[in-house]
């Protein structure tokens, strides 16, 4: 396991990073125990964000009140904040709910707009503010629009940013990590096994390991998934000729359009899930289908019967789908499956 530098931040952690979206979904007592057997394991560098319900205070319960030195760990939150009063409460919250002093890497999250010093907004000041007052140590951004992601990466304005990298990953997306190196910018890389529909960690692994300057951080909520994890510290998978022809036949499977459920297209104005309904036929030919085939599931997917064609939810989307037309066929290719039309796992 090598260490990576983040860029001008001068962080170095090691090649394992904790994205902590999915401590959402377990018990106060079961995260801090992953949280600190990921500490253990040499864990040093943990990502959550105010959306992301009780996150923020999961991981301040492991890690606050003197239980590690704070400076043994780099802490990465995000706020959704349009307005400089809501990017203050946020920054407050967030301080407190990690039971902080600081906070390492302040990332505004989703950004729609690369923000600059000098806009009306006073945004991008909320952040030269903070880090001046001592609350955080450095500005990132997180985006899922590429465009946007090269704004911020080449702006001279942000120390990270956060953008979706895994094999599925088109030249023009891995472009990112160049521009970032050559600009200098830490890059965290989100969604490495591409919102579940990735299912060979040692594969995701090895892939992002031939890059420089890019730190993975990979959702865990279960104590085996940490522990694959965990393993790669020390036997880091090679990207040798049988993990590289898995991944082309990967990339083959899933080449054209498919959603990567970020869910920037939603609310849907007819409450369809759209995030998960949209790349149901993958998950049910990737993931075991019991879960994907309960009634619950087949309620949601019948939502898709409500759209009212408004198409407010396709210029939201980052990678251009036609999602009315993907919502159709995923329905279409779902109820083949109910019907025992077509196989799965």
């Amino acid at each position: 396991m090598k260490n990576i530098t983040m860029g001008r931040t001068g962080i170095t952690v090691p090649q394992n990073g904790f994205g902590a979206l999915p401590l959402q979904r377990v018990s106060f007592e079961e995260a801090e125990h992953i949280l600190l057997k990921a500490y253990d394991g040499g864990m040093r560098f943990f990502d959550t964000a105010r959306a992301y319900s009780d996150s923020e205070e999961k991981l301040g319960r492991a890690f606050g009140d003197g239980k590690i030195k704070r400076d043994d760990i780099i802490i990465a939150t995000k706020t959704p904040a349009k307005t400089p009063e809501d990017f203050w409460k946020d920054l407050d919250t967030s301080l407190k709910m990690l039971k902080t002093d600081y906070i390492d890497i302040f990332q505004f999250h989703l950004m729609g707009q690369c923000w600059r010093s000098g806009e009306d907004n006073g945004m991008y000041e909320c952040m030269l503010k903070a880090k001046e007052q001592g609350k955080i140590r450095f500005i990132g951004g997180t985006a899922h629009k590429l465009g946007i992601a090269k704004e911020i990466a080449m702006s001279g304005l942000y120390d990270t940013l956060q953008y979706p990298i895994s094999y599925l990953a088109d030249e023009k997306e891995l472009e990112l990590i160049k521009i970032c190196n050559e600009n200098n910018v830490g890059m965290i890389a989100m969604k490495g096994l591409a919102g579940g529909l990735i299912t060979n960690s040692r594969a995701a692994m090895a892939f992002i390991t031939q890059y420089d300057g890019i730190v993975p951080i990979w959702g865990i909520q279960k104590e085996s998934e940490l522990d694959e994890w965990l393993s790669y510290m020390e036997n880091t998978p090679a990207l040798d000729e049988e993990i590289r022809a898995f991944i082309k036949n990967e990339q083959e499977e899933l080449k054209g359009e498919f959603c990567r459920g970020c869910g920037y297209c939603m609310p849907c104005a007819v409450n369809i899930q759209i995030n998960q309904c949209n790349r149901m036929s993958l998950m049910l030919r990737r993931a075991p289908s019991k879960g994907w085939l309960s009634e619950y599931w087949q309620q949601e997917m019948d939502k898709i019967n409500n759209c009212i064609e408004c198409r407010a939810c396709i210029p939201k989307c980052p990678y251009g789908l036609d999602i009315p037309a993907l919502l159709k066929k995923n329905l279409e290719d779902y109820h083949e499956v109910l019907n025992g039309n077509r196989k799965v796992m």
